[in-house]
């Protein structure tokens, strides 16, 4: 009776498809994923940025709904993927209103106040032919912030920047993390040292403050904090790669490997960085979760991404003060968005660990 092999890979993933925590976290993540690449299509608010302000109603409760009139602003032409991807620069004009009464061809509205004692009224003459108001209730789900902005639409936004620092980050620190990593375990000698000692130096200076010196040096904004986070991640990718590679390059196929004439490249790409995947796989997933916390630190401090373009950390620095005011939610919300989705990634990086562990 002939046995089918079963490769190490297939192993690994029916072990991670049994753990369902590890897989639901993993599904979360995914969904993350397509909300931030596709954030414009599932927002209520499609104005680039979800930058529609409405002072009248600011710091509004989640649920909250109010009658809108919408004005259809003058046609500019744009693409259809940069309207995908960046928003509708044709997107309606919103004006909060209590009411709106149509007589003929003019329409009479009565301009949102919370004092109903207080009216204020605005008479509008439409065109007979094509008229460019529409009147209709509108519900902001999650509440609006401090300038009347959907809370909803802005959180929804915010996630392409918590995503795409820890893929930027991530991809940038396994580009230098496994290159000098590899050049100090497999050639050991005074190039080991010297990147040694390059590590530690590195790792004895604060996280948080190496980035934030690095993104004062390229400039605010959120691409120069992608690039900055990625530059202080290699070092932990780097020791692990050092120290997989010391253990592994005593193995017999990698001194049968030199004997046979290989060069030192193809040792390290072709037999050795395949045999570590596993570790790598696993410290990338716990750098996806510090990186996105880094990035709310650094928005929080003003220092991350700009206004109005929207962030975790940004939300919760324009509200952290609505905490002791009765609207602790305005806050609240981003905290826990961020701490779902650093624990998705920690729990998948767990989930990996124990799928790859030989000895289970």
């Amino acid at each position: 009776m002939k046995t089918k092999a079963t490769s190490l890979s297939k192993i690994a993933f029916k072990k991670f498809r049994k753990n369902k925590i590890g897989m639901f976290s993993l599904w979360y993540i995914v969904l993350c994923g397509f909300i931030a690449v596709f954030a414009y299509t599932v927002t209520p608010d499609h104005s680039p940025n979800a930058n529609t302000m409405h002072l009248e109603i600011h710091t509004k409760h989640p649920f909250f709904s109010t009658n809108m009139l919408l004005q259809q602003k003058q046609e500019e032409k744009q693409a259809f993927l940069s309207k995908l991807f960046f928003g509708d620069k044709n997107a309606q004009l919103e004006i909060p209103i209590n009411k709106a009464i149509l007589s003929n061809d003019t329409l009479k509205i009565e301009l949102y106040s919370e004092n109903k004692s207080v009216h204020k009224e605005k008479i509008i003459t439409l065109q007979k032919k094509n008229s460019t108001y529409k009147v209709l209730k509108k519900t902001f789900y999650l509440g609006t912030d401090k300038y009347g902005r959907d809370l909803l639409s802005r959180m929804l936004i915010g996630t392409r920047i918590s995503f795409f620092v820890g893929f930027i980050a991530v991809f940038l620190s396994l580009i230098i993390g496994i290159g000098i990593g590899s050049i100090a375990g497999y050639f050991g000698g005074i190039a080991d040292k010297i990147i040694m000692w390059l590590i530690n130096v590195t790792w004895s200076i604060p996280t948080l403050l190496m980035v934030i010196a690095i993104t004062l040096a390229l400039g605010k904004g959120y691409w120069q904090v992608f690039i900055a986070v990625g530059l202080t991640m290699w070092v932990e990718v780097a020791r692990v790669v050092r120290g997989q590679i010391l253990s592994l390059k005593k193995e017999q196929y990698i001194e049968a490997a030199n004997a046979l004439g290989y060069s030192n490249f193809r040792i390290i790409t072709k037999h050795i960085l395949p045999n570590i995947i596993g570790p790598v796989i696993v410290i990338s997933a716990a750098n996806f979760a510090a990186a996105i916390l880094i990035e709310s630190g650094l928005s929080f401090l003003g220092v991350g991404a700009q206004p109005p373009t929207p962030s975790w950390g940004g939300i919760i620095k324009d509200h952290y003060n609505y905490i002791v005011l009765g609207k602790a939610y305005l806050a609240i919300i981003p905290g826990l968005a961020i701490m779902s989705l650093v624990m998705a990634f920690m729990l998948v990086g767990n989930a990996l660990r124990d799928a790859l562990d030989v000895k289970n």
